[in-house]
């Protein structure tokens, strides 16, 4: 199914307050459904019910326990509160009874303000090249990257030895998205491995444990053909768990969101 089948169906949410989801398993991670998605469609549910004057500033996700590919699953929305300029939406994936995701989103009012401080971040990185994943990865590949293009510019494939724990690079759909909306930035943002696992030498299991993206929202809109740029450094690891920072860029190099997340390594 393509990314935008996927995302239309959650939007239903609204209307059918116990809507039941399958995932398809060429969208897994593993056993489970990459997680990129499964925070995109809980995001694609909750902005059914606030305003659209609101836009989303935050959403913090956690992965509680494996979400099942080609089983069903459904989705809640609670509203935790609704000020006269935030809202604040708690959305969770439920599976066999027991919550397996779950996204707490702030969406907010634009609002007319004396302080202005611009971003200056920049990240200088090569163009994009043509070959997403080296052929001698094809076998570790996730099913989900049949889906995503990505262009490594810096770090290695997982599980090659590497001596980096950073990411460079771009990335996009594979099939173009009609409209890039925030449930697309979602959904993609998450399709990197996790920066330390380049230096593991032989596969182990590696998970989020926590996701936090923050948004910036520039005036240019995304086309869904635009590749998107990425940089993520490891801040520190060690005793199995890893804590990264990433920024990523449209293709005009202007900062669109702030990704930071908690990674359990099992090696």
């Amino acid at each position: 199914m393509h990314i935008d089948e996927l995302l239309a169906l959650a939007k239903t949410q609204k209307y059918t307050p116990n809507l039941v989801l399958t995932i398809p398993s060429s969208w897994s991670q593993g056993r489970t459904v990459y997680g990129g998605l499964s925070a995109g469609l809980l995001y694609a549910a909750a902005r059914e019910h606030v305003g659209l004057e609101r836009v989303m500033r935050s959403n913090s996700t956690n992965f509680v326990g494996p979400l099942i590919a080609d089983q069903p699953f459904t989705i809640t929305v609670e509203i935790l509160r609704e000020g006269k300029n935030v809202s604040q939406v708690m959305v969770r994936a439920i599976q066999d009874d027991k919550i397996c995701v779950v996204s707490q989103i702030c969406f907010g009012n634009s609002r007319e303000s004396a302080i202005s401080v611009p971003n200056k971040d920049t990240h200088n990185i090569a163009p994009p090249i043509n070959e997403a994943v080296p052929s001698s990865a094809t076998n570790l590949r996730p099913e989900f990257l049949k889906h995503i293009d990505l262009s490594i510019q810096e770090g290695g494939w997982p599980f090659s030895a590497q001596a980096t724990s950073h990411y460079h690079g771009w990335m996009r759909f594979k099939k173009a998205p009609i409209t890039f909306t925030d449930a697309h930035l979602i959904s993609i943002i998450d399709a990197w491995p996790p920066t330390l696992i380049q230096m593991l030498s032989a596969p182990a299991p590696a998970s989020s444990v926590s996701w936090s993206l923050e948004f910036i929202h520039p005036h240019r809109s995304i086309s869904g053909n635009d590749w998107l740029a990425y940089k993520a450094h490891t801040r520190q690891a060690a005793n199995g768990y890893g804590h990264t920072e990433a920024n990523i860029w449209d293709k005009d190099g202007e900062l669109i969101a702030i990704s930071r997340q908690t990674v359990a390594i099992f090696d």
